[in-house]
């Protein structure tokens, strides 16, 4: 159902609709569906901030997560992230993708391809035999190679009756490191890529995370199971 709430959202983007329009689409998906949207009334960490009040992250440019849907109307050119959260018979399903809005640059199609791929290729990683440290070195090494930067202070996590679960998976470590994975992990890998500096700072509503530099940044998110022989992708 997460699925169907991501893919809803994607399709409706296109320069002119709002981010707060986009909002209503998913929720509307989730809550036919049975579910109920993971994010709404999520409990902000600074203890005195407010708990978020949207059901999708829905960030721009050079936001990177956490964005707070409202009145932004989306313009001709821009790339927009859309993380989706859903709690469905009592488990959390959480994806992300960013897509165009319209024609856009060949620099930002090209930022939006490595950070999908790194995800592939993370998920490719996540079998049993590997441990969670060749997961996140397979994604910080190919992101690297390509002339980009993982963000360091947001992490992949475990994911199961709770969205954030232990263990936190950076999208950068060495290999040989870390915990080994075994069969019945469910968790949810996401790349997040910045063009030049990966350094972020969070804006005024106390939410939305932007790179400091001003820079584009990607970020692709997928939840999945570790199996005896490839890894399922719960949210595709």
């Amino acid at each position: 159902m997460n699925a169907l709430a991501l893919s809803a959202v994607c399709q409706a983007v296109r320069p002119g609709i709002t981010t707060r329009e986009l909002d209503r689409i998913a929720e509307d998906v989730i809550r036919s569906h049975g579910g109920v949207p993971a994010f709404l009334g999520y409990p902000n960490p600074d203890p005195f901030g407010p708990a978020y009040p949207a059901t999708i992250n829905a960030s721009v440019g050079s936001e990177l997560v956490h964005g707070i849907p409202g009145k932004r109307r989306l313009r001709e050119g821009e790339i927009i992230s859309i993380d989706v959260g859903t709690i469905l018979d009592g488990y959390v399903g959480d994806s992300a993708v960013t897509v165009p809005v319209g024609a856009i640059s060949t620099e930002a199609k090209r930022l939006l391809e490595v950070t999908e791929q790194a995800l592939r290729i993370g998920i490719a990683a996540s079998r049993v035999g590997s441990r969670f440290g060749d997961v996140s070195a397979s994604i910080q090494e190919y992101v690297e190679a390509q002339g980009y930067n993982v963000v360091r202070e947001y992490t992949g996590h475990g994911v199961g009756r709770d969205m954030h679960e232990d263990p936190q998976i950076p999208n950068w470590g060495k290999r040989d490191r870390g915990a080994p994975l075994r069969a019945g992990m469910t968790f949810a890998l996401e790349p997040m890529v910045a063009i030049g500096s990966p350094d972020l700072y969070v804006k005024r509503d106390g939410w939305t995370v932007a790179t400091t530099s001003g820079n584009l940044c990607a970020h692709f998110e997928h939840t999945l199971a570790v199996t005896d022989g490839e890894p399922e992708i719960l949210t595709l």
